[in-house]
């Protein structure tokens, strides 16, 4: 397995080196401390995975889908502080594969980075619980459907998505909108596709984490 580790923070690089240069069949071919010399590597040398904290001192998100963009084939270990539910949906979006939090135990880091060389994910259960916390379901996200384009969605679409989230049927939007139900089940399938999602409930989700509905709504549906 050949790692690079990305990390602005010398102290983090030299901890997560030491961890992995004692452990067989992993070789750690480099260590970048920029967005910057992170693409450069990549676009140079072979690499399997990539270890990295995309919230560090120059380093963004947007250079996930930039390196997987270069090279299909690499995988991306996210290890960051305590994040959001939504700042790690995003994440996964952008293209990591797995995830854990920087004060996870060695055992478990070193867990994470084999079993996605082994073509699996890997979340350490703090932030498997995170997620859930907020009412969103791993298995409901489409990895599949993810690409290294950002999300863009119509003024359509979005009138869609918060007529599905308040509860309305193809055919009550249809007549909402003046539509043909065969229009706005195109535009579903488009809407699932770029945000991810393989149901309903997912397009529910994301309405509410964008506020473009209240989860009070759902609260007092639940209790009528």
């Amino acid at each position: 397995m050949k790692l690079v580790i990305a990390d602005s923070n010398e102290i983090v690089r030299i901890g997560l080196k030491t961890l992995f240069e004692k452990l067989p069949n992993i070789s750690i071919i480099g260590e970048t401390s920029d967005s910057e010399q992170l693409t450069h590597f990549i676009a140079k040398y072979d690499v399997d995975i990539v270890l990295i904290d995309y919230t560090s001192k120059r380093f963004n998100i947007d250079v996930i889908p930039q390196i997987i963009q270069k090279k299909p084939n690499i995988q991306v270990v996210a290890i960051t502080p305590e994040q959001s539910a939504q700042t790690l949906v995003n994440a996964l979006r952008s293209g990591v594969k797995s995830y854990v939090k920087k004060d996870c135990d060695s055992q478990e880091i070193i867990d994470a980075v084999r079993e996605t060389w082994r073509g699996k994910r890997f979340f350490c259960g703090t932030l498997l619980e995170t997620i859930r916390n907020a009412s969103i379901n791993v298995d409901d996200i489409d990895f599949d459907a993810f690409t290294c384009d950002p999300v863009s969605l119509s003024a359509r679409e979005n009138e869609i998505i918060t007529l599905v989230a308040e509860g309305l049927t193809n055919i009550q939007i249809a007549d909402t909108l003046c539509l043909s139900n065969h229009t706005v089940n195109t535009h579903r399938k488009n809407i699932m596709a770029k945000l991810g999602v393989k149901n309903t409930a997912g397009i529910v989700m994301y309405a509410v984490k964008s506020n473009f509905v209240s989860p009070n709504k759902f609260i007092f549906a639940t209790e009528s």
